[in-house]
């Protein structure tokens, strides 16, 4: 039955159309849920009651520096949500990501990324104290990394069961299937399922939420068919590599569904601009006190309005009236809404500037949102007027006029020069000079050297590879002909009582893995010498042939943002990930190829694949 209607069922630009479109969509939701059989049961268990409030969901990179310092060992939760707070008016739930853009560089599956991320539960129990929820983000098409041994049904049920989780996004999937529900049912009362792509209407019985991902609205806003299907049913509007949020924003007002607040786009920076923080801001506070109007009040989509690029969706319920309204026009509007009047029974309010007013009409700025409310004079109490006061200190911040977000530029280390006299034995001597180096590296979310653009038509596809040629100049050095083996590394921690790696006997000769980036400095520091950059790395083994392949080789070509850091990684290795285009590149590869990784906590970065070599300076 969803083919009848697209995920956002767009509204006719004409208003005289708009009645006999609304009485449509009665029907076709009446038709639909006959045919379905639908029962809303589930949608009247009060422990998924919290989903109706969750609004406003955030996405949260567990590798991003603003929510973790690796060197003091310690999650910074609390300030992340602070900032959330003041940014956005606060979240009501944090989808935490652990493994893309990581996974796929060695055996570890997703739920392996979750395990290993330090006192996991504590850190969604901080979030809880906060009163907002935690979301578990499964990935199904991880199908090429260690297996478990029994179903991801079964083991999403123990994840949920020893972190806590309130719910489990789905990525890549419109629905969870048939099964994923009661298994979950199983784990905890109220752990929600929300979907990345369109969920169909016969999926909503089973998914509380859904992401209303890159939807395509029409000019008189359109309404969403999960949530007209289903009134309590939660939906989140995302476009991530946007700019400009304000379609988003629009689209989610005028259905009474809430947004993604997501920034750090796997390792990319594209953050929000202070207008699209000061709109959410602006509804934040009415969502919350109304909540119940969007979920069970009489909702009428596109009243009649008067105003060039205003128009206004209806909710009534216990008495009270409200009217969601945005501005679609670049030019402030002074629109009239369905000729209300206060009365003395009623009063009626701006509540996003906290004003009372006498008619039906709201001053919007360009692309900006309104909220009418008529309230019985008996409920003008004290509680509500503190409630005004707020909305109107809000506005009195608010940034009304759009501005351009910058991308964070990516900073590359230093290497700490190791010059030496002589060349050490297994070292090759390369030439210092200048050169035309063209890297490879695929096109993944997370970027290359710098954030990707994939909102910009110029930008290489998904997945693609894309050759990046630098004019290079390097001083004289040397490179290791081969990697660093497990006894050269134990000699180092046997000398300085640094924890080696696991290894056998018989690995001793082999290259040392399991080292994080920090190991790998410090054992050359140790030596006198140094690691290599990205591009002596790429000059010494190409013009020398020398021999790659077998392992990963940490480069000191690390680079950060304030955000995001990561190092580029040469070589391959023997590991190769099938069955998915989502993970790292794997397998041996060429001298030209790089692979971005980004650092998480050093247990995250030490890797079965990833070993190194030394490099030094020639004096």
């Amino acid at each position: 039955m969803e083919q009848d209607h697209p995920p956002l069922i767009p509204a006719p630009n004409d208003p005289a159309a708009w009645p006999a479109w609304r009485d449509g969509l009665a029907a076709w939701r009446k038709a639909a849920r006959q045919t379905q059989g639908y029962d809303s049961k589930p949608y009247d268990d009060p422990a998924y009651a919290w989903v109706q409030k969750a609004f406003c969901v955030a996405k949260v990179m567990m590798f991003d520096r603003e929510w973790v310092d690796p060197v003091k060992s310690q999650f910074k939760v609390e300030a992340w949500l602070d900032r959330m707070d003041r940014d956005c008016g606060g979240i009501d739930a944090l989808v935490l990501w652990q493994a893309y853009p990581r996974i796929g560089v060695d055996r570890r599956n997703q739920f392996d990324h979750y395990r290993a991320v330090p006192g996991l539960r504590e850190v969604v129990d901080r979030i809880h104290k906060r009163r907002v929820k935690t979301i578990l983000a499964y990935n199904p098409w991880d199908t090429g990394t260690g297996r478990e041994g029994k179903t991801d049904e079964e083991v999403l049920v123990e994840m949920v069961r020893e972190f806590g989780f309130d719910g489990v996004f789905l990525d890549t999937l419109r629905d969870g299937g048939r099964t994923l529900r009661p298994a979950l049912d199983r784990a905890k009362p109220g752990v929600v399922l929300e979907s990345e792509l369109d969920l169909p209407i016969t999926a909503v019985k089973d998914h509380h939420a859904s992401w209303a991902q890159w939807f395509g609205d029409s000019e008189a806003p359109g309404v969403m068919r999960n949530k007209w299907f289903e009134q309590r049913h939660m939906m989140h509007t995302i476009r991530r590599w946007d700019h400009d949020h304000t379609g988003e924003l629009h689209m989610a007002w005028m259905n009474g569904t809430g947004c993604l607040v997501w920034e750090n786009i796997f390792g990319s920076w594209n953050g929000w601009a202070d207008r699209d923080k000061s709109v959410l801001r602006s509804v934040r506070e009415i969502q919350k006190r109304y909540w119940r109007h969007f979920n069970f009040g009489v909702w009428t989509p596109l009243v009649e309005t008067h105003g060039a690029g205003f128009y206004a969706s209806r909710w009534e319920l216990d008495g009270v009236t409200l009217w969601t309204a945005v501005n679609r026009g670049d030019k402030p509007v002074d629109g009239i809404i369905e000729h209300v009047a206060a009365d003395g029974a009623h009063r009626l309010f701006d509540l996003v500037t906290g004003k009372e007013v006498d008619h039906g009409h709201l001053e919007l700025g360009p692309r900006w949102v309104g909220c009418l409310a008529s309230v019985p004079s008996r409920l003008v109490d004290d509680g509500f007027k503190k409630f005004l006061v707020g909305q109107a200190e809000r506005h009195a911040r608010a940034t009304i006029v759009p501005r351009r977000v910058e991308r964070l530029p990516s900073r590359l280390a230093a290497p700490v020069a190791k010059a030496v006299a002589k060349l050490p034995e297994g070292f090759v001597r390369v030439a210092g000079g200048e050169r035309d180096l063209e890297s490879v590296l695929r096109v993944r979310e997370c970027g290359d050297y710098e954030p990707g653009r994939f909102g910009d038509s110029t930008y290489p596809g998904l997945h693609s590879d894309k050759p990046v040629v630098r004019h290079v100049r390097v001083k004289a050095f040397a490179l290791m002909h081969r990697e660093v083996t497990h006894g050269e590394f134990f000699d180092f921690c046997e000398s300085t009582g640094r924890q080696h790696p696991k290894a056998t006997l018989q690995r001793l000769s082999e290259p040392v893995v399991n080292v994080s980036l920090d190991d790998a400095r410090a054992y050359a520091a140790w030596k006198g010498w140094r690691l290599p950059t990205e591009d002596e790395w790429q000059i010494a083994v190409a013009e020398h042939k020398l021999p790659h392949g077998e392992v990963w080789n940490w480069t000191e070509s690390v680079h950060e943002d304030g955000r995001t850091t990561f190092s580029m990684l040469k070589g391959g290795c023997e590991w190769k990930a099938e069955g998915s285009g989502w993970y790292v590149e794997s397998g041996p590869m060429p001298p030209e190829r790089s692979v971005k990784l980004i650092h998480f906590w050093p247990g995250m970065d030490r890797s079965e694949t990833i070993g190194f070599r030394c490099a030094v300076d020639l004096e």
